[in-house]
């Protein structure tokens, strides 16, 4: 099997590219080695930011969402038993961001790239990124019961952290950069409607909450709960009463509850891997970068990161000049450690640490209290929270 851009992974950073890829002419094969069934319903990221929504109605993939989407204007932080709003487009020039989950962008792309772009192969395992250093990069896979090979031009690894295709960047030049968080989020979905037309972000003594939603009668909601916490010990009741407890509030304000229909605990970390290219192999998503969810990042790195990588290609195309391309770890780089800078300062900010101290109490108050008081910080977590350039 033969083409220009074989791209590992069928999440929403590979099926992006893709498109990006179909619409620009440029030929791709995407591997995916997970079945289609599990692909679009495994449970991610919610928040698009402003950059996101319009690459996907750029890339003709957003009918569903502009239908189904919930447009977000701002967040409300909640500290202190005090209540603060932060007004997106009043701090940012208008920029916004849309509650649609990842699940959804993956079936939209899904049924894109099946009804007309290149292939697709379900349950498609690479087994193993070769030939990076050579003007023919292959990806040996194993799909039906036999092993295959797909020769390409270049090779995009979109398949996370546990992937293959960052192994083809040698041990010598790679630079790890990490940081694992003493606590976790405990998530749930609720079939009970929102308690808040925006999300809302606590901080509390007893540790931060998030209230968020899927849909108009969804809920999603997190707790913050010690590392390695089995989302089982939870009951239904007792996450209901912590996410009273944490979002309480001096007025009348009061919390929704319904039916639980799934919990899991999600692990909060920091990864980032150095360069995000070698040679003809390029990196994008969580094969090069992990973020902790708080900064609502992850995603929208992803989308960043193909964006920056069409352009390039298409460039090369186009002029013969591979400026883009060779600039490809460096211009997304500068994206990722914002994003970074932004999610780490979010979480410090909000969560409270095991051996935290009256001192760091009064601390993150203080700084919750700088952002609700002054339009400077204000603004910087608008312009975070919405988005970083994304070229």
């Amino acid at each position: 099997m033969r083409t220009t851009v074989g791209i590992i992974g069928a999440g929403p950073a590979g099926l992006l590219l893709a498109r990006l890829l179909h619409n620009a002419g440029i030929d791709s094969v995407v591997l995916e080695s997970r079945d289609r069934d599990y692909v679009e319903h495994r449970q991610r990221a919610g928040i698009l930011e402003q950059g996101t929504v319009d690459v996907l109605r750029e890339a003709g993939a957003a009918a569903r969402m502009d239908r189904e989407g919930i447009g977000h204007d701002g967040i409300e932080l909640r500290f202190d038993r005090r209540r603060h709003r932060v007004d997106f487009p009043a701090l940012t020039g208008g920029r916004s961001v849309m509650v649609y989950a990842q699940t959804e962008v993956c079936k939209d792309l899904i049924a894109l790239q099946l009804a007309a772009g290149g292939p697709l192969l379900f349950e498609a395992e690479a087994l193993a990124v070769e030939g990076a250093e050579t003007p023919s990069p292959h990806v040996r896979f194993r799909h039906q019961g036999r092993e295959d090979v797909l020769e390409c031009d270049y090779v995009v690894g979109c398949d996370g952290f546990w992937g293959v295709a960052r192994k083809a960047v040698p041990a010598d030049v790679s630079r790890v950069f990490e940081r694992t968080y003493p606590f976790g989020w405990l998530g749930i979905l609720a079939d009970v409607p929102p308690s808040h037309d925006e999300l809302v972000y606590a901080r509390h003594d007893r540790g931060f909450a998030l209230l968020s939603m899927r849909s108009p009668t969804v809920t999603r909601a997190y707790l913050q709960v010690p590392a390695g916490t089995d989302a089982a010990d939870w009951s239904d009741e007792e996450i209901w009463d912590e996410l009273d407890r944490r979002l309480e509030t001096d007025d009348a304000w009061t919390l929704k509850r319904g039916p639980v229909t799934a919990k899991s605990v999600t692990p909060m970390r920091s990864h980032v891997h150095e360069p995000m290219r070698h040679g003809r192999v390029f990196l994008a998503g969580d094969a090069a970068h992990i973020v902790p969810p708080t900064g609502a990042k992850g995603l929208n790195l992803a989308v960043g990161d193909v964006v920056t990588l069409a352009r390039a290609l298409v460039e090369l195309r186009d002029t013969g000049s591979d400026a883009r391309l060779e600039a490809y770890s460096a211009t997304c780089l500068r994206r990722v450690w914002q994003a970074e800078r932004f999610s780490y300062d979010m979480t410090t900010m909000l969560h409270r640490a095991p051996d935290a101290t009256g001192f760091d109490d009064r601390v993150q108050l203080a700084r919750l209290d700088r952002i609700a008081t002054a339009r400077s910080a204000e603004t910087d977590l608008a312009e975070g929270y919405t988005g970083f350039p994304l070229d």
